[in-house]
């Protein structure tokens, strides 16, 4: 954005007392007929599956995807690589987030002969490993108010209407408990430990005991994404956030942001240490502002991610891929954050119930064992 440098100076003009009073509103929906064919669609389907994005979340529609799911008893996935969580995780539903490349994803989907895809694109595709884009015999339905997406999408009929309305519609509108129920998620699996570092898994699994019930997660760590959502209990609207583009240096300044629009809960960035470097004057805000947003460092000192890839994609050992020797403490300390490293599981939980207590900004540097998505 441009701003002329005296136009800061200048009376606005009594014209402008209209934008006051201007208000906006959406009124795509889909009309009685789309909606019986879509009911039709579910009733008859013999083993449909929901597929969930970003956008049922941000539209505040979590509880309307569950009462979704409760009445078609589905089993519920998490759409490619989500920058938000449209579903709690510990629903006897969720199965979990779906791999970003076309044979995971029609292998995870293999038996369903409905995919119903709601406030997601169908579908991001990060990683190259061919394959048939549908399970043999499966119908696609992609639920969308984004027509960009609708239009993206290599195969399926796509609705473009509003998702929470579209969601609310359907849960009242399905014949409910045709299919048997679903069985309870098992418990949480056991997370792995390090003699070394804190594993990732130990890290999230120790997060979810500690952290507050309604605790919002900005997290930019994507070598530890398996991690994360193996030891997540995310049940609110609204708590979790990742970057959608996989540009690095969104999750610090975003989690400061967070912690601003949502004061009323406890606001924690997961960061890594090669992520951490493009944002972190982000610290200077928060302690300015006196933002009380926790910041965890996970340090593995490299590109855990590109090192992933690189092993994928086979090309040997890859220059620049480490960032050893940085202290974060130290710097968060000098932006004006009070800050702590750890290296042990039971060193966190001290630090961090200290940073929880505190009321104010705080870092927690962990040295974690290095893992892949």
């Amino acid at each position: 954005m441009s701003v002329p440098y005296d136009d800061w100076a200048q009376e606005a003009p009594a014209a402008t007392k209209h934008l006051l009073a201007r208000t906006t509103a959406t009124a795509s929906c889909l009309g009685e007929d789309q909606l019986a064919s879509l009911v039709a669609a579910l009733d008859s389907a013999e083993n449909p599956v929901l597929i969930l994005g970003p956008e049922v979340d941000a539209e505040s529609a979590n509880d309307d995807a569950v009462r979704l799911a409760d009445a078609l008893n589905a089993p519920v996935w998490i759409a490619p690589s989500p920058s938000r969580c449209p579903f709690p995780t510990r629903h006897r539903s969720f199965r979990g987030v779906l791999p970003a490349a076309v044979q995971g994803i029609t292998d995870s989907l293999d038996g369903h002969d409905l995919i119903l895809v709601a406030g997601a694109p169908v579908f991001r595709y990060h990683q190259f490993v061919p394959g048939e884009y549908l399970p043999d015999g499966a119908r696609l339905i992609h639920l969308t108010s984004d027509p960009g997406e609708a239009a993206r999408a290599p195969m399926g009929e796509a609705l473009v209407g509003g998702v929470r309305d579209t969601l609310s519609r359907l849960a009242g509108g399905v014949t409910p408990n045709r299919c048997p129920p679903l069985a309870a998620l098992p418990d949480f699996p056991a997370a792995r430990t390090s003699s070394e570092r804190v594993h990732p898994e130990e890290l999230f699994e120790l997060l979810r005991g500690a952290a507050p019930d309604a605790a919002v997660y900005v997290k930019e760590s994507t070598s530890t994404t398996g991690a994360f959502w193996s030891q997540a209990d995310l049940a609110h609207q609204g708590s979790y956030f990742f970057p959608a583009a996989g540009g690095l240096g969104f999750g610090l300044p975003a989690a400061v942001g967070a912690q601003l629009a949502h004061p009323d809960r406890q606001v924690i960035g997961l960061i890594g240490d090669g992520s951490a470097n493009y944002g972190i004057t982000a610290l200077w805000t928060a302690a300015q502002y006196d933002i009380p947003v926790i910041i965890v460092i996970l340090k593995n000192e490299t590109y855990g991610a590109l090192r992933w890839f690189s092993k994928v994609l086979d090309v040997g050992e890859t220059p620049g891929m480490d960032v050893p020797g940085i202290d974060f403490t130290s710097i968060a300390t000098g932006y004006g954050v009070a800050s702590t490293a750890v290296r042990t599981g039971h060193g966190f939980v001290h630090a961090f119930n200290n940073a929880l207590a505190s009321g104010r900004p705080a870092l927690i540097e962990v040295e974690t064992q290095l893992t892949e998505p």
